[in-house]
């Protein structure tokens, strides 16, 4: 049995031991059996002393000493100057307070735990018409699983049949579920709150989206944050200070009792309860948002973060290519060259043509099948639609198939690939854009300007994070910096940092330093070198490359990088009570135990004030799951739902 299991079922006995031999010795003194009162006292105290002890003995093996020795020295001096009933007190502050640390921590850990619970064990899988249960592990790429309903997605993949409606709350933190229609995208870890439909695998179990994200939780569950081990850190201070002044009062006055008021009052420190406490309820909080903070370090790191360094394609920006605006020859309707356009390019798989597909379905137009279709890579592609000879491509392309030149006038524009700023003054496309020509029976029908757009919010998280401290935001990108100011030109950064190679991210980041801690921001495989040197790493985890995901410390389940923002709204608040709690806890425990030496506080009254301190720093920690860090509940329309990952790039 692990240590932590131990602790885990032993907690509640000695609680039990503690409250029953307090409660069955007030009962035996108030029949006026004092004697018989001073044994229960001592027999419900004595267990918990032992279990005290052996966490003691359990942390010096590990070359640890905590605030807990003062707990013992303070039962064992009640025992021995006979002061029974505040013995058995401590017993029960004692025993109580690590029962409460518990299962205020197993509150704090409830979305994170829901991730961990939610893991599937096993999958449904067609194997020669017939259906099979297997294992995880022998899940491959290609399998045809079977997911019914109540079921969770054991893999990222597509619908293979039927229409997927699922869950991803816990995922995502959004509340309403969303449909995944034949060919579309499932993200691992999603619940089937729809029919039962088919999956085609794309990645084996342990390298799907969700297995990362449960190493990830696990790992935040086992970490210890910097302020937890401050008590450890300054233990033997403390601890020296309190049996320095327990001695003291002693020596002066001759009097044991006011020793043990002193050392009584000393222990259980709010420092080893509130600041783990207030550290798990940040990290839930934040789970609840959609963004896994892999550690409460991370967590109080980035509560100081006053440097951002953000990635522009993918992160900043959609990284897709999506309908800007039509601009249609004279006469043309432009919705009908759109609709000319997308119905021809449903047969290509270029990512233009595939935004432009999407973007004339998302306005409800009715494509046509085509024929007759001849794709030349990289330039455009010609075909026939409702009896229509339809060329789509860059505008050199389209001007050769309606018999220009390539010296006539605004023949000099780049092909569809090349998403560069367009010249001439018929340019309909501002830097950083792409122009798609569309042509129909040797006439032309216009153009369609597409580009990758900014996020929306993107100004307002920008004003959040400056708002929130953070001084100075940086834009690092690989792309070009025309298109980079084109893009980030009027959201007021401090900064552009275009035409940038893995390495020189990183050393960007490594500059920035001198400002303050730095957070980066990314989701390619380029990015990863930079989040690992940055102080917080923050990854596009539904949409960004596995690389950046697994190397960074903070991950976004929801492709919304204005998640951001709550996230260190809820470092900063969850590091402020943590703080909150240990000086006003401490203080209030210094100013009693002050009041001991001088006499004014006996070892019972002592013992009451202390559980008082206890349960009151505990609770104010725990307002750290709670709202007031003005951030509302999680919306559908907040960031949308995750999506699976496209293949790495470099942006």
């Amino acid at each position: 049995m692990s240590a932590d299991r131990a602790r885990a079922l032993l907690r509640p006995a000695l609680l039990a031991c503690a409250v029953a031999g307090l409660a069955a010795g007030l009962a035996a003194w108030a029949s006026g059996a004092a004697d018989w009162a001073r044994l229960l006292w001592l027999a419900g105290a004595a267990p918990v002393l032992a279990g005290l002890v052996w966490e003691i003995v359990t942390s010096l093996r590990r070359g640890e000493i905590g605030l807990d020795i003062v707990a013992a020295l303070s039962m064992s001096a009640a025992m021995t100057f006979g002061e029974h009933l505040a013995a058995a007190i401590v017993a029960l502050m004692y025993a109580g307070g690590q029962y409460l640390e518990s299962f205020a921590e197993a509150r704090a850990r409830r979305e994170m735990t829901a991730l961990l619970s939610h893991a599937p064990r096993s999958a449904m899988r067609h194997r020669d018409g017939e259906l099979e249960e297997i294992a995880l592990d022998a899940i491959a790429p290609g399998d045809r699983l079977l997911i019914r309903k109540g079921d969770v997605a054991p893999v990222d993949g597509t619908v293979a049949a039927g229409v997927a409606v699922l869950d991803q709350s816990t995922l995502t933190g959004e509340p309403l579920p969303v449909k995944r229609m034949a060919g579309e995208p499932v993200l691992s870890g999603s619940a089937n709150v729809g029919e039962p439909f088919d999956l085609t695998a794309e990645k084996c179990a342990a390298d799907s989206a969700f297995a990362a994200i449960l190493r990830i939780v696990e790992g935040a569950q086992k970490a210890r944050a910097p302020m937890a081990r401050l008590a450890d850190r300054y233990a033997i201070v403390f601890l020296a200070a309190t049996v320095a002044l327990a001695a003291a009062a002693w020596g002066l006055t001759d009097d044991p009792t006011r020793a043990v008021a002193v050392l009584v009052v000393a222990t259980p420190c709010p420092l080893i309860l509130a600041v783990p406490v207030a550290l798990v309820a940040g990290l839930s909080r934040a789970a609840g948002r959609g963004v896994l903070v892999k550690s409460g370090k991370t967590l109080e790191t980035l509560a100081a973060v006053r440097v951002l360094v953000l990635d522009k394609t993918g992160t900043l920006t959609h990284g897709r290519a999506a309908l800007r605006r039509v601009a249609p020859a004279p006469g043309v309707d432009p919705a009908e060259a759109l609709r000319l356009a997308a119905s021809l390019d449903q047969v290509s798989r270029h990512a233009v043509a595939e935004a432009l597909v999407a973007a004339a379905r998302e306005r409800g137009l009715a494509l046509s099948t085509p024929s007759d279709v001849r794709e030349t890579a990289g330039e455009g592609l010609e075909g026939v639609v409702e009896g229509r000879r339809v060329v789509v491509g860059g505008r050199r392309f389209v001007r050769s198939r309606l018999g220009a030149q390539p010296g006539d006038a605004g023949s000099d524009v780049r092909s569809r690939d090349a998403p560069d700023a367009q010249s001439g003054p018929d340019a309909a496309a501002e830097a950083g854009a792409v122009t798609v020509a569309v042509a129909a029976d040797g006439a032309a029908l216009g153009e369609i300007v597409m580009a990758d757009a900014l996020r929306d919010g993107a100004q307002a998280l920008i004003a959040g994070l400056r708002g929130a401290g953070v001084a100075r935001i940086v834009l690092a990108t690989g792309d070009r910096r025309d298109v980079a100011e084109a893009v980030a030109g009027g959201l007021g950064l401090d900064a552009i940092r275009a035409d940038l190679t893995p390495d020189e991210k990183v050393l960007v980041v490594l500059s920035e330093r001198k400002h303050g801690p730095v957070m980066m921001v990314g989701d390619g495989v380029n990015d990863a070198p930079a989040l690992a040197a940055a102080d917080v790493g923050m990854a596009m985890g539904a949409r960004g490359a596995a690389a950046s995901a697994e190397t960074a410390d903070v991950v976004l389940l929801v492709d919304d990088v204005a998640r951001a923002l709550p996230a260190v709204l809820i470092a900063r608040r969850s590091r402020a009570i943590a703080l909150q709690s240990v000086f006003v806890g401490v203080g209030l425990s210094i100013l009693g135990m002050v009041a001991a030496a001088f006499g004014l506080i006996t070892p019972v009254q002592g013992a009451l004030l202390q559980e008082l301190i206890d349960v009151a720093a505990i609770l104010n920690a725990l307002r750290a799951l709670g709202g007031g860090d003005g951030i509302g509940p999680v919306d559908a329309r907040d960031g949308g739902a995750a999506e699976g990952a496209p293949a790495p790039r470099r942006d």
